[in-house]
């Protein structure tokens, strides 16, 4: 039995019993002679009471005390879980990020992997211990300063430390059975996937779907690291995300795999803008050098009488004021004539490589939506998806509509949120 790489979001260890619960797991797979390396997300909402804490003591925390004040979330869950499963008479070692070997660039929370040297967790291995490591944390190769690594940071950790440790499966246990056809919150009728390819599963994560990040999958697809996303609270087999289906796993080949939404999003529209070279540069470049990442483009037909044009992107909502402000900053160097600011938008994605090689989907997905009421406002696509933006409420019965419209319900029991949370 070779090494597996277990990570458990704050949903499965939100308590006492959640906390033995998933020890005992743990125990399990070391009774079946695996190797076990454990990486553990802070319980339930602590991030998020660090975080209103944080802002009641500070409007403006510096990025090196905010990290060192949320990792201590995770430092939380790691010394317990070590000590419940010392209570079930097997031997475990917790590790913060910093001992595990996680070795970061010196971005304040949202920092990047550069390295993973795991010195100590081979040496814990070695001695016959379970590995607890605190996820979402690493430690920066210039300042040695504490970071954190921003969203989805767990799953990055446990796919970078399965990477490092040359692990057979990372397992990433969640509160739901898998990754479904959408989320099941919204779709009742979802399907888990047996098995999805990291391309349409990278897709889907940019999309929106939130049972694994982009970050993770990328990770996984560069090393080739197998996942099984599963659910900590049943025994139930989950959806494996790999370069190719495992073993005797019979996979249907799918036009599509599956409808993704994302209500996090906020478009800016910079109106008036001259129609000639260098323009739509000159925005662009200062976004790109305020630091935020934009997500889909659209610019109209330039007014013939004007000679003038209006260009629109989407962007994280929590990066709108910034680059609005970064924006009027550069308005007399660029030329435009306002900004229109508008977040109560939402991204609706339809993701299949089977889209490529079938000319019906688009048009089946845009009747889905008119069918269904919804006005479209931006389009992107890709080799492997469609992705619209339409009005934040509409988004629920948009995609329960493309959801039917493509086939994709199940006919069996509804899926199961055991946690609430769908990570």
């Amino acid at each position: 039995m070779g090494l597996v790489v277990q990570k458990y979001g704050g949903s499965s260890v939100a308590d006492a019993e959640g906390i033995k619960r998933v020890a005992k797991r743990i125990v399990e797979a070391k009774k079946n002679g695996h190797q076990v390396v454990v990486v553990v997300s802070a319980m339930g909402d602590t991030t998020d009471e660090l975080i209103d804490l944080a802002e009641q003591v500070s409007p403006m925390p510096t990025g090196r005390e905010f990290d060192m004040l949320l990792t201590a979330g995770e430092r939380i869950s790691m010394a317990l879980l070590a000590m419940a499963i010392k209570n079930l008479g097997h031997k475990a070692q917790s590790f913060t990020g910093s001992q595990a070997g996680v070795i970061t660039d010196s971005v304040h929370n949202k920092a990047r992997i550069i390295d993973v040297t795991p010195g100590r967790i081979r040496t814990a291995l070695d001695e016959g211990n379970i590995a607890i490591v605190a996820g979402f944390q690493g430690v920066s190769q210039d300042s040695k300063d504490i970071t954190t690594l921003g969203r989805g940071g767990s799953d990055t950790t446990a796919v970078a430390l399965a990477a490092a440790l040359d692990a057979e499966v990372c397992e990433i246990y969640t509160d739901v059975d898998g990754v479904f056809t959408a989320d099941p919150r919204v779709v009742k009728k979802a399907k888990k996937i047996d098995w999805i390819s990291f391309e349409d599963m990278l897709e889907l994560a940019a999309s929106g779907s939130k049972v694994l990040l982009h970050r993770c999958v990328e990770y996984a697809r560069r090393y080739n690291i197998p996942i099984h996303v599963r659910s900590s609270f049943s025994g139930l087999q989950g959806t494996w995300v790999s370069n190719e289906p495992r073993g005797d796993q019979q996979v249907e080949h799918a036009i599509i795999s599956g409808v993704a939404h994302d209500v996090s999003e906020a478009k800016i529209t910079v109106v008036g803008v001259p129609d000639k070279p260098g323009e739509a540069a000159a925005i662009f470049r200062t976004i790109a050098n305020a630091e935020i990442n934009i997500d889909m483009v659209v610019q109209n037909v330039s007014a013939a009488s004007t000679g003038l044009t209006d260009i629109s992107f989407t962007l994280p909502k929590a990066e709108g004021r910034k680059a609005i402000d970064a924006l009027e900053r550069a308005k007399a160097t660029i030329g435009f004539e306002s900004l229109r600011y508008d977040d109560q938008i939402a991204k609706i994605s339809l993701v299949g490589a089977g889209m490529k090689t079938n000319p019906g989907v688009t048009a089946g997905f845009f009747e889905a939506l008119s069918d269904a009421g919804v006005n479209i406002e931006l389009i992107s696509t890709s080799e492997i998806r469609i992705s619209v933006v339409t009005r934040a409420d509409d988004v629920n019965e948009a995609v329960r509509a493309v959801h039917t419209a493509f086939g994709l319900d199940s006919d069996s029991d509804e899926a199961v949120v055991y946690g609430g949370t769908g990570r």
